[in-house]
């Protein structure tokens, strides 16, 4: 299940969460069951779950730290 980056902006934190608990139960139950042809997919839920990390991660940094130039351009209007 790919899941594109400028869906995933849409996202709330919380539904990011939620969408990498659920692929981290996905990505159990295919380990178990996979063979030689399970190894592209486990591959790929793989990146999903760390490209949903990566976005929820920036989303709180830019939360909580908003560049000087910003504040200063927001002000002024």
């Amino acid at each position: 299940m790919i899941i594109r980056v400028k869906d995933i902006k849409k996202m709330s934190t919380k539904e990011i969460e939620e969408k990498i608990k659920d692929l981290k139960m996905e990505l159990i139950k295919n380990k178990v069951s996979s063979g030689k042809g399970g190894k592209l997919k486990i591959k790929e839920i793989k990146r999903t779950i760390a490209r949903l990390h990566t976005i929820n991660r920036l989303n709180e940094m830019s939360i909580k730290n908003k560049p000087n130039f910003l504040k200063k351009s927001l002000n002024k209007k």
